[in-house]
């Protein structure tokens, strides 16, 4: 009952497939099936661009596929581009393809029922050069749609390639016909199997035989061959590549190649994950000797603060909140355009290093005990965690052309000591028997701890949660049940996270916990309340510890948290009422919560608050190994991003108003009924609270020169 939630919401992301179906467009021949009485759709098309170069530069493509006719039980969609734009292959939710200025995308398995009024979104990356002009027409099926519920011309509809009633004659020769592969590489851990889908270019007249022959790590395998129907080519198969248990310690590789009579052949890249050295190739700490990716986005808007251009240069984690998150929108960028952008850096930045650092944070039932940051995704919506947002994070995290960068995943904040604590709550209860967080959180490091150059901690609260021996030895052991779910292993966790968006303070110099004051324990105190812990470094250093008693390898490293706990002299109000000055010396008084009160730093009226807290500054700067057994100092939640909404603001992020947020909240057990110290006329969880963002620059502890 004391221990609270660290809450924060965040932005961003959308689904994309790892082993997506590629169609070439206009050479698909549509099934009569496709035929609807009252066809009728409407596009709406939006981008997110952004400048590389003079003249030139990428974009993300999110487009929304509103069907106004009969009832779809499929649909293929078609555009071209005007400017010579290019597509970055896979996309995600629909088989994309591009064949020069042509674009194909068609259904997934789960979304190409289309009822009337239904809608699905889609989305691919591309490139541009001189111009970035948005397609002005689009047919679903064969049907033009509205656009905006505008009906373009038919004359400049893209090509569409035969109709229905075409005759087969006009299919393309055999020369002009290929095998494709989808994806053209993958990665496969040691001991498992991945999936591709190997197709045809056009639908046969009858059976193809593709052999399939493997060449390079024998203990790559594949099938020599698979069969392809008139009726299944153009979907394609899936073939499972599997990587066999073996004793080198090498991410082996392996090229297997596509060949049929008459058609050009394709070739997939097949890379092991060697499991018995999950770190190899992974260097110790991923902070030591590399500098830190800045965010544009975190930027803009600091430099846009008066004062802000003393920290926009700092780098800040970004946060996946949602499947939305992964692809970005018009304002804000997405994972792969945060990953391009972090490319750019790393090459301006001479010899060293580039550690970027993302927040993986949308489980089923997410942040159970509290509302400000709530989820999308609803308790049982485990299947569409994994298929439509670690899948594609995944799939675009493992790009080759991303290996150099040092990729740092933080793993679900609050989700798994809220089973140690918080069962008494309904949702957390179910989420506990459910198995959701457990499993989900398995299935994360599984697929992440699979990339090479992926790093991956695991949130694990903070002190002023977890302190208490009650919470301290079963939270490790809940982190240890997470870390063998869904065939991960406790190699693929590099380590654990506190403090993630709190505040509390990293030392606390005047308290000596094991003390006494006028013949009490310092433990017996209101603020203390029996916690063996009053800061976050001896607790970070301790539950490393105890982590590596419950099984988790000797040389896993903690990163804390310092974006706002710093508490230097609070210069603007409002101010927390315990005091306004940083503590320069313990206290003389031996009344002992006088005491603790004037000596501790952490100035917040209890150490449950959590939401937008008046007084805060910002912490230590970034830091690489600053202590024994710490990683790093980490600024993870990004100053002025908001806790959450201070009254209710409905939002269409399932975030909800949490009274925790509210200043005139006079509390409630998890905080010992106090008053909750929260900033007024906050924005909801992620959004910029630029009031909050100025309080931080003025209190910060080192102060901001």
């Amino acid at each position: 009952m004391r221990f609270p939630i660290t809450l924060s919401g965040r932005r961003k992301a959308i689904a994309l497939t790892g082993a997506s179906a590629l169609v070439v467009a206009g050479l698909v021949t549509l099934p009569a099936a496709m035929a609807h009485a009252a066809p009728g759709c409407d596009i709406t098309y939006a981008t997110n661009e952004w400048t590389e170069a003079p003249g030139s530069g990428g974009f993300t493509a999110n487009i929304t596929v509103k069907n106004t006719g009969d009832a779809l039980t499929s649909w293929t969609l078609r555009y071209s581009y005007a400017n010579g734009q290019t597509l970055t292959l896979p996309g995600w939710s629909a088989n994309w393809a591009q064949s020069g200025a042509n674009v194909t995308a068609s259904n997934l398995s789960y979304n190409g029922a289309l009822a009337t009024g239904a809608s699905t979104s889609i989305g691919i990356n591309g490139r541009w050069s001189g111009s970035n002009a948005k397609p002005t027409s689009f047919t679903l099926n064969n049907t033009t749609c509205t656009t905006g519920g505008v009906t373009p011309s038919p004359s400049t509809s893209p090509s569409t390639g035969p109709s229905p009633s075409t005759s087969p004659s006009s299919s393309p020769s055999p020369q002009a016909r290929s095998i494709i592969i989808s994806p053209a590489s993958v990665s496969v851990a040691e001991g498992s199997s991945s999936s591709v889908t190997v197709k045809l270019s056009a639908a046969p007249t009858s059976n193809v035989t593709v052999t399939l022959a493997r060449s390079g790590d024998t203990s790559i395998t594949a099938p020599s061959s698979v069969t392809l129907t008139p009726s299944n080519a153009v979907a394609g198969v899936a073939v499972s590549i599997a990587a066999a248990e073996d004793s080198d310690q090498t991410h082996g590789t392996a090229t297997v190649a596509a060949s049929a009579s008459g058609y050009t052949g394709a070739s997939l890249a097949v890379t092991e994950i060697d499991n018995d050295i999950t770190q190899s190739g992974k260097v110790d700490n991923p902070y030591a000797g590399a500098t830190g990716y800045v965010n544009p986005n975190w930027r803009s808007r600091a430099v846009a603060e008066p004062g802000g251009s003393r920290v926009a240069n700092t780098s800040t984690g970004i946060w996946l909140d949602r499947i939305a998150a992964i692809a970005g929108n018009s304002t804000t960028m997405g994972l792969r355009a945060h990953l391009d952008e972090a490319v750019l850096q790393d090459a301006a930045n001479g010899s060293a290093a580039l550690t970027i650092q993302f927040v993986i944070y949308n489980l089923p039932g997410r942040d159970c005990s509290a509302l400000a940051s709530n989820g999308e995704l609803g308790v049982d919506e485990l299947p569409r965690y994994k298929a439509e947002y670690i899948d594609p994070i995944a799939a675009i995290m493992s790009d080759t052309k991303y290996s150099n960068l040092r990729i740092v995943a933080i793993i679900e904040i609050d989700s798994l000591p809220n089973l140690v604590t918080n069962l008494n709550i309904a949702k957390c209860a179910t989420m506990n028997s459910n198995g959701g967080y457990v499993k989900g959180v398995g299935y994360a490091l599984n697929k992440l701890g699979a990339i090479a150059n992926v790093y991956n901690y695991i949130d694990s609260a903070h002190h002023g949660w977890i302190g208490w021996d009650t919470n301290f030895g079963p939270t490790a052991v809940k982190l240890k049940e997470a870390a063998v779910a869904e065939g991960s292993t406790v190699s693929k966790v590099h380590g654990f996270i506190t403090n993630t968006s709190n505040y509390s303070a990293l030392v606390e110099p005047y308290i000596n916990i094991s003390g006494t004051i006028g013949g009490q324990p310092v433990r017996q105190a209101k603020w203390v309340d029996w916690n063996y812990y009053a800061d976050e470094l001896s607790f970070a250093q301790a539950f490393r510890n105890r982590l590596v008693q419950e099984g988790f390898t000797s040389n896993i490293g903690m990163l804390i948290d310092t974006s706002r706990n710093g508490w230097g002299n609070c210069v603007q109000t409002p101010c927390q009422p315990i005091q306004t000055t940083r503590p320069t010396a313990a206290s003389t008084s031996t009344v002992l919560d006088t005491y603790i009160n004037q000596s501790r730093i952490d100035r917040r009226i209890h150490p449950g608050n959590w939401c937008n807290q008046a007084g805060a500054g910002m912490g230590e700067r970034p830091t690489a190994a600053p202590q024994p057994g710490i990683d790093a100092y980490v600024w993870i939640k990004p100053p002025g991003e908001s806790d959450g909404s201070s009254s209710l603001i409905p939002n269409d992020e399932g975030k909800g108003f949490d009274r925790m947020c509210d200043p005139t909240y006079t509390g409630n057990q998890l905080n010992g009924n106090n008053m909750t110290g929260s900033l007024g006329n906050a924005p909801i969880s992620g959004q910029w609270f630029s009031a909050q963002f100025q309080q931080l620059m003025a209190n910060a502890y080192p102060p901001l020169s």
